[in-house]
């Protein structure tokens, strides 16, 4: 059952027809996005810290965070995909048995920490070791964080893209990567994901780039949480939130 929703999963990243993601936070908005009508459930960790009562950046305690993943997985019935930010500080080989007990088939993995970029070489073995760990039961999405803490150059997008592919990965996730003619040149050599946000090209845009994988991260989370703290405010002022 795993290795086929992972095969299913993996089949979804298709150039051309991105995969749709939006990322949810728990058990509830992970049965919404399924009634929806997708086909994968993807988690966000920065979302799902907050839920959690944590901040990002890996200060999520591994228990609290598997735990809740391993929550969002009874609830559906689709494929689900982890972010489990760098591992949680995690062996490979534990961290692939982490997100097997778990019931994820896949998972995000960053290539910064505290901030700072790894060594690309030093991410290239830690994804292998993930991937030989797990096999064709963990499909792997590499996050490239050179536009948010590096130099924001394609030229380190592209080497470490490269760099996770030949050790495994299965996508590759250049996030702050908003320029459309560097998605075109990143996504014509390697299988990329891109976080869609407030003027991010259309999907339709992404997809005629090239784009095999589109994630809303923690925006989507962070606008429903707008939205509620603006009917405790009604409420606090007593007003109807209804209305």
């Amino acid at each position: 059952m795993t290795t086929d929703r992972a095969a299913r999963l993996r089949a979804l990243h298709v150039k051309g027809s991105p995969l749709i993601l939006p990322n949810v936070w728990d058990a509830a908005s992970a049965r919404a996005v399924e009634e929806a009508g997708f086909p994968v459930v993807a988690t966000g960790s920065s979302a799902m810290a907050a839920v959690l009562g944590y901040e990002d950046g890996e200060r999520t305690p591994a228990e609290e965070m598997f735990a809740a993943i391993a929550r969002i997985v009874r609830a559906v019935g689709v494929p689900v995909t982890a972010d489990v930010e760098r591992g949680y500080g995690l062996k490979p080989a534990e961290l692939a048995g982490r997100l097997a007990e778990a019931g994820a088939v896949g998972c995000n993995l960053e290539d910064s920490r505290d901030d700072v970029l790894v060594e690309p070489g030093e991410q290239a073995d830690y994804l292998a070791a993930v991937k030989a760990a797990a096999g064709d039961d963990l499909v792997v999405n590499a996050r490239v964080d050179t536009y948010i803490v590096g130099d924001g150059g394609i030229a380190d997008a592209m080497d470490r893209g490269r760099r996770y592919v030949a050790a495994g990965a299965d996508c590759v996730y250049p996030i702050g990567l908003a320029d459309p003619e560097e998605i075109r040149i990143l996504a014509a050599d390697l299988p990329i994901n891109v976080y869609f946000r407030p003027g991010a090209p259309s999907h339709a845009e992404l997809a005629a780039l090239g784009v095999c994988r589109v994630s809303y991260g923690h925006g989507l989370h962070r606008a429903a949480h707008v939205y509620a703290e603006s009917l405790f405010a009604a409420v606090a002022a007593g007003r109807n939130p209804y209305e």
